[in-house]
């Protein structure tokens, strides 16, 4: 690819134009200045007829001094004249020039720090130290913005990375599984069901990963898709059947406070955070624990509430919850579970404008709350 040829820069210009300004005020003062001299000297007393005068040692008859004195006059102001156009020019144009590259730095750094970034170089930053101009507010907003890709980029390789050893994990079992099986030549019919039981399993929570990691993403990156009014009673019903079977078997009492709100969102994805909420209050939960499930319509917020019996949780590992891939604060290779929910939780609360609070229930458990703007009439 060629690239275009690039006119004079930033500080050519401005050094052109102030000069260029500099350059036409001087010649109409020039200007001004010659048709005042010799309207000056043009109007010198009159002499009587015959009378002769010197001027510059020239003899000059009377009738001819007022117009010699003023050619005399006109041709001093222009030469003096010229001499000061040509030193007040080029020290404009030196002035400018200086001036304007001590007031343009920050953008060649600017320029320059933009040229050596790459993702390992990130962490350059201008620091411009000047007066706090135009010019310093574009260096620091360059740095800010820096600041933020920073901390995408390192984000980022984190979510790659712990993606990348949650999938690796399904897929070895997989493969170590093929092997020995394969590897066995007196292999029975129950050994290969027990393989192929292995596999599945392997293989359900490497999509259950992948459909979690396409839900992130499309939150984070599109947002809510088509909207609507949903009702959280609904939603909720429709993810507690998912999670019931799980619950009844171990025991576990869920006890639904309805208070009938209505909120305006993606159903799909609202769905899936009341589904996620659930499934981890079930799995995290003791055999023969509790479940308590409310919903509440503000005037400013609608909020889903989900406590749940667990294991103890430390109130300064709350906030680790919602980060990718942590199950309970503590364990990030667990074997149930993707490690997404709450991050997904959190993702389609942003999404729809809200957030999301945690905090820990006396005695073990967990209570999260999700906060959703409240609608004047749905």
């Amino acid at each position: 690819m060629t690239g275009r040829r690039r006119g004079p820069g930033l500080r050519g210009r401005i050094t052109l134009l102030a000069t260029g300004l500099v350059a036409a005020v001087s010649v109409l003062l020039l200007w001004l200045g010659w048709l005042l001299a010799g309207g000056v000297v043009a109007s010198v007393p009159s002499l009587p007829e015959g009378t002769t005068v010197l001027v510059d040692g020239v003899r000059v008859r009377a009738e001819q001094l007022a117009e010699v004195l003023a050619d005399n006059a006109r041709d001093r102001v222009l030469l003096a004249g010229s001499v000061a156009f040509v030193c007040v020019v080029a020290a404009t144009a030196l002035l400018a020039w200086l001036i304007t590259g001590r007031v343009l730095r920050p953008l060649r750094e600017v320029t320059a720090t933009a040229h050596r970034l790459s993702v390992e170089s990130l962490g350059e930053r201008i620091g411009h130290r000047g007066a706090r101009d135009e010019v310093a507010e574009l260096a620091d907003t360059f740095d800010a913005m820096l600041d933020r890709l920073q901390a995408a980029f390192s984000t980022q390789r984190q979510f790659v990375a712990n993606a990348s050893h949650e999938l690796r994990t399904p897929l070895a079992v997989i493969r170590t599984e093929l092997d020995v099986t394969l590897a066995d030549p007196n292999a029975d019919e129950a050994e290969l069901r027990r393989m192929a039981e292995v596999v599945r399993a392997a293989t359900l929570r490497a999509g259950e990963l992948v459909e979690a990691l396409l839900v992130l993403a499309r939150t984070d990156g599109l947002g809510v898709g088509a909207t609507g009014p949903v009702d959280l009673s609904t939603v909720i019903a429709g993810a507690w059947r998912s999670a019931r079977t799980e619950a009844e078997r171990r025991g576990i009492t869920a006890t639904f406070h309805d208070g009938g709100p209505t909120v305006i969102g993606d159903s799909a994805l609202l769905e899936r955070v009341a589904g996620n909420l659930l499934e981890n209050a079930v799995r995290h939960n003791t055999d023969g624990g509790w479940i308590d499930v409310r919903t509440h319509r503000g005037p400013q917020w609608t909020t889903l509430t989900v406590s749940s019996s667990g294991r103890p949780v430390d109130p300064h590992r709350v906030a680790e919850l919602f980060e990718p891939f942590r199950r309970g604060g503590v364990d990030r290779t667990a074997q149930t579970g993707t490690g997404l929910g709450l991050s997904i939780v959190r993702a389609v609360a942003r999404a729809h404008g809200g957030h999301v609070s945690a905090e820990p229930v006396p005695g073990g458990g967990l209570s999260v709350t999700v906060h959703l703007p409240s609608v004047a009439h749905v």
